[in-house]
């Protein structure tokens, strides 16, 4: 894992069709260099896929893709390298969890095999649930609200994979970037990844390569061209709290998380060297009725909750300019942080939190959120003062603490 507490997923396409490097990795020796050289560029996980999703494509039994993939995972397993197998096939990935894999990174999010989130369940293994609509990545393209949707899918679908016996704690979620959407629905997904992480899931980005990146490149400009882009916006990514990235080019976008956390330090110099006024800001007591809790009467009736948020940031335009546009809107928080609490109920204060904290992050000049969330009225048998839970959550993902 980078310092900046980001993983990177190497992609290792045992394919003869994949979009970028089809036919490169066929061969089992040839696929295991790979997949060394990957980790040692800073790979943390080498997602390993024997069946193209590219537009086109055409369909393999599982017999075949297993045939493809599976002696490469047991070698990687045998080495002691983290293993995820791209598959939208139930029988796939029960074979791959056997040989080693620990992870199921499913296109389709269990939607293509009606078995797949109970063979998952059964496994112990961890889930990817992507958003797509359907295999054909280029069909269905039209979104009113783009973000809106594929959270809501993504929500939908955690939900089918607890019911099914996926333990929360084992399930990442994919915004599914380049798969049924067009170029600018890709970028405001990215710009608008916090919404995604409101729903409390690690999420996986992977932008790699992928046809609207190309965009920015000269006309017939090869993939592999698309390296510099992808770094790019996994770095994006990162800072909008992607929990791992998934890429061809593993150096490239290690080095660029590197810089991502060379400059967080150093933007937490001692402001007598860089000059800066970083202060910080407490809203505290902000009260609100939510319906969260493991109880049945919890979620039925409510209950009251406090949140205080402490938020650090540069206080040196406000303070230069007088202006409230350079600083928090205190009221303007206080009233999201009131719509979060009251909006869909979570089991977990815990949860709460973090969807504040992150909530929190959205303000711009914000760099670091500490939130706590009170439950005064928490269901316990015995006398109490109060129960709270404090989540800190920073832009860069570096560790950090409010004193």
């Amino acid at each position: 894992m980078t310092a900046a507490g980001v993983e990177v997923w190497g992609i290792l396409n045992v394919t003869p069709d994949s979009f970028s490097d089809g036919g490169r990795y066929v061969d089992a020796g040839a696929a295991i260099a790979h997949a060394r050289r990957m980790r040692a560029q800073g790979a943390d996980v080498i997602d390993i896929g024997g069946e193209s999703t590219r537009p086109g494509a055409t369909p393999i039994p599982p017999e075949e893709e297993q045939a493809r993939i599976l002696p490469v995972v047991a070698e990687l397993v045998r080495e002691g390298i983290r293993v995820s197998v791209d598959t939208i096939h139930a029988s796939t990935a029960r074979a791959a969890v056997a040989a080693g894999a620990e992870i199921v990174n499913d296109v389709t999010a269990g939607e293509h095999d009606p078995d797949m989130l109970r063979t998952v369940a059964e496994s112990g293994a961890r889930i990817v649930l992507m958003h797509s609509r359907g295999i054909d990545v280029t069909q269905d393209t039209h979104y009113d609200d783009v973000v809106a949707e594929v959270a809501e899918h993504l929500a939908a679908r955690a939900e089918a994979a607890e019911a099914a016996g996926i333990a929360r704690d084992r399930i990442m979620i994919d915004p599914g970037f380049g798969f049924s959407k067009e170029p600018d629905d890709n970028w405001r997904l990215l710009a608008a990844l916090g919404r995604i992480g409101r729903l409390g899931l690690p999420i996986l980005v992977g932008t790699s390569r992928k046809r609207f990146l190309g965009g920015l490149l000269p006309q017939g400009a090869p993939a592999e061209e698309r390296d510099a882009a992808t770094a790019a916006t996994s770095l994006l990514a990162a800072q909008r709290g992607a929990a791992a990235v998934r890429v061809h080019d593993v150096a490239t976008t290690s080095s660029a998380l590197r810089a991502l956390v060379a400059t967080a330090a150093a933007a937490r110099e001692p402001r007598s060297e860089r000059g800066a006024r970083q202060g910080s800001i407490a809203l505290t007591g902000v009260r609100a009725i939510g319906h969260h809790g493991v109880l049945a009467a919890e979620r039925r009736d409510g209950q009251e909750f406090v949140v205080d948020a402490h938020l650090v940031l540069d206080l040196g335009d406000a303070i230069d300019r007088d202006d409230v546009r350079a600083t928090v809107h205190y009221g303007e928080l206080a009233e999201r942080i009131v719509a979060a609490v009251e909006r869909d109920p979570v089991d977990l204060i815990e949860t709460l939190a973090d969807r504040l904290a992150a909530l929190c992050l959205e303000v711009p000049r914000v760099e670091l959120a500490s939130v706590t969330v009170h439950k005064p009225a928490a269901p316990i048998a015995v006398p109490f003062g109060d129960v709270a839970v404090t989540v800190h959550r920073s832009r860069d993902r570096v560790d950090w603490a409010i004193a």
